[in-house]
């Protein structure tokens, strides 16, 4: 199922015009609308998604992209100038299976795996736009990004009615 853009996606979407050069990486595309932005900017775009139905999807509507399966980076092996990622960040919960929105059982766990793996695909001085919530943890986010050897500043935040989403640039 294509996750909808929502508040999240488009807090995302606003910061990516300046970071948008060279090749870029959309991670979880969903709807591909911040594959379609940074389309706008540079020329060399990549999304990828675990679900192959929303891979099919974006290859239909968007033929200028460049879309394919992949968990993570699991199918990636190139370098990019910036990697965007508006990860699934919620809580597991139980009633609810939706991988476009299960961030793991504490909600980091794939903002985690991300990071871990994120550096290796990025150009000298390549950045990440990272969307998280409040739900996320964010004291555990910064645990993360720190043990990583990132460093990172809040560039992007609004308040929703449960939760608070922030965009952070880490390079």
């Amino acid at each position: 199922m294509i996750y909808e853009p929502r508040e999240d996606s488009h807090l995302l979407q606003k910061t990516i015009k300046p970071y948008a050069k060279g090749t870029v990486l959309d991670m979880g595309t969903g709807s591909g609308i911040q594959a379609v932005e940074a389309r706008k900017y540079t020329f060399k775009v990549l999304g990828v998604d675990i679900d192959p139905e929303v891979i099919k999807e974006c290859k239909k509507k968007f033929p200028t992209i460049e879309f394919r399966t992949s968990n993570l980076f699991s199918n990636v092996r190139e370098k990019f100038n910036l990697i965007t990622f508006n990860p699934p960040y919620l809580p597991e919960d139980p009633m609810l299976k939706d991988i476009a929105l299960d961030g793991g059982p504490l909600g980091y766990e794939v903002i985690e795996a991300f990071l871990i793996e994120a550096k290796e695909h990025l150009n000298n001085n390549g950045t990440i736009l990272l969307l998280f919530s409040s739900l996320s943890h964010k004291n555990k986010i910064h645990e993360i990004l720190k043990r990583e050897k990132y460093s990172y500043k809040e560039i992007a935040n609004e308040k929703m009615a449960f939760e608070e989403l922030y965009v952070y640039e880490v390079k």
